[in-house]
């Protein structure tokens, strides 16, 4: 069999070289209309502006070829639900994320890890090559900066140290080592400095462009950074500085920033957009390269799943495909709490879905637990029904709402000394739940801190690393399977690992 399969393919290739000697170098060398090479390409504004937007794009790419979504990543190891799906072999790189069973070849690690280097092998191009020959380009350029940022911090916060490569690198240069985290969180500041100084205001942003990222935006950030590394004093200034611009503030009701009208408005300080893809079926899905994709599938996933999930009459929550339900401590705390009005939006029991008239009709569903996920959830007027509901969904994710900036400042305020500036920020996102201000003081004032980022951000994506950088995740995660030292961090991943100098983190 091997000999005649070498038989085979040799003669392919004689026939290949044959046609191919037959050609004329006329035919072989033509234009590829449409295209440009880096040389040509980067030279007008319209270059610099198409490769800027090509970054937020990356944006995006949270199923990439397979399911890969950071936010699950970040999200399911956190106590604050389970993967659900049909089984234990139902997606089982989310499936072992949330088992603590993960390992450095997890499908979901490996495409967040890349989903940021693609990012900022996009930004990198911008930096580089767009010449800031005036404004427009060097809001370009800030804009270009802040998203690098991004993408650095969220390797960062998850990995450690990780290579920083701030330009194309060589071929002599491919194996990257990882540099201290410390290292990239002062290229990270860098970063945002230099944007902060450029971008535009979100109110000098276009309704079309409210998408992008402001001088808000990369100060929010850069007061996040400093948060995550305990610098207070840094991290209060920053944070402040998006209070003082008096460019954001909180929507009336909690719900609001939930709905459809709701994104990208008041208390938005960082989205990713996502619309219908009007005309996406089965048959022409783009499965095989999710980068074409422009709505949001992980909501469809993430739906209570068909076939057991019956909605109330006059609810919009229809069925998904059942990943990540709620756990029963989420739903303790908000009712210890007395916290109905956020409540109502971020999860429901079963009962409370029978009470108003649904069912849910499964028995021994898979990591179900009784209680369903509302925020991020399926609802009908998020998708477009005239084509197939499942596929186009235009849910944007909310990196950063001007809620989690006044909590990060209430946290940053506290650690710096400051009480009462600690207590005016916490109190404002309490005010808007409806729930009593707090007037503790010392450890019982970050408590409460705490219980309001829990209550005020679940399901954002936020849990895991905040009990991480508290170090509470043992305290609260163990029984889950989370092992201090090792859980700390995510794996490199194997596939990189492998090809060059960058070493594993500990444990793994």
């Amino acid at each position: 069999m091997k000999k005649n399969y070498i038989k085979i393919w040799t003669m392919g290739m004689l026939s290949l070289l044959t046609i191919l000697a037959s050609c004329s170098d006329d035919y072989l060398d033509k234009e590829i209309y449409g295209r440009k090479s880096t040389e040509e390409f980067y030279k007008t504004d319209q270059d610099a502006f198409r490769a800027t937007i090509a970054v937020y794009d990356i944006l995006q790419y949270h199923y990439n070829t397979g399911w890969s979504s950071n936010y699950l990543v970040k999200t399911l190891p956190s106590d604050e639900g389970t993967a659900g799906g049909g089984g234990s072999g139902d997606q089982p790189q989310y499936q072992n994320l949330d088992d603590y069973t993960y390992d450095s070849q997890n499908g979901g690690v490996l495409g967040t890890w890349r989903m940021a280097y693609f990012g900022i092998f996009r930004a990198n191009k911008v930096i580089n090559l767009v010449e800031p020959e005036n404004d427009f380009r060097k809001a370009l350029i800030a804009e270009s900066k802040a998203l690098r940022a991004h993408n650095y911090f969220e390797l960062v916060s998850m990995f450690g140290d990780v290579p920083l490569i701030l330009a194309e690198p060589d071929q002599s240069a491919y194996e990257q080592e990882r540099v201290a985290s410390n290292v990239v969180y002062d290229q990270i500041e860098k970063d945002l400095r230099e944007a902060i100084e450029l971008l535009p205001l979100k109110s000098e942003y276009s309704a079309a462009d409210q998408f992008r990222v402001s001088k808000g935006t990369a100060q929010a950030l850069l007061g996040k950074a400093y948060l995550y590394q305990q610098q207070w004093d840094s991290a209060a200034y920053f944070l402040d500085a998006v209070i003082a611009s008096n460019e954001y503030d909180l929507h009336d009701n909690y719900a609001d920033n939930w709905t459809e009208a709701g994104e990208l408005g008041k208390e938005s300080v960082f989205e990713v957009q996502f619309v219908s893809s009007v005309g996406f079926d089965w048959g022409n899905f783009p499965w095989d390269n999710g980068r074409l994709q422009e709505s949001n599938i992980h909501i469809q996933l993430m739906g209570p799943r068909g076939g057991f999930y019956e909605p109330a009459p006059g609810d919009s929550l229809i069925a998904g495909w059942g990943f990540l339900y709620p756990s029963e401590e989420l739903y303790d705390a908000f009712v210890n709490a007395g916290d109905s009005a956020r409540k109502v939006n971020t999860l429901m029991s079963e009962a409370e879905l029978v009470a108003a008239g649904g069912a849910w009709t499964g028995e021994n569903v898979w990591d179900y637990h009784g209680f369903i996920r509302r925020k991020y959830g399926t609802y009908s007027n998020q998708t477009n029904t005239d084509a197939v509901a499942e596929l186009n969904y235009a849910t944007n994710w909310r990196l950063i709402r001007y809620a989690d900036v006044l909590l990060m400042a209430a946290e940053a305020f506290y650690n710096a000394g400051n009480e009462g500036r600690a207590l005016t920020e916490l109190n404002k996102v309490r005010d808007r739940a409806d729930l009593e201000d707090v007037a503790a003081s010392g450890t019982a004032l970050f408590e409460a801190i705490v219980t309001e980022r829990q209550l005020e951000l679940a399901f954002e994506g936020f849990r895991f690393l905040d009990l991480i950088r508290w170090g509470r995740a043992s305290q609260e995660l163990s029984d889950l399977g989370f092992v201090e030292g090792k859980h700390n961090l995510f794996p490199i991943p194997f596939d990189d690992v492998i090809r060059g100098n960058l070493g594993q983190n500990d444990k793994w």
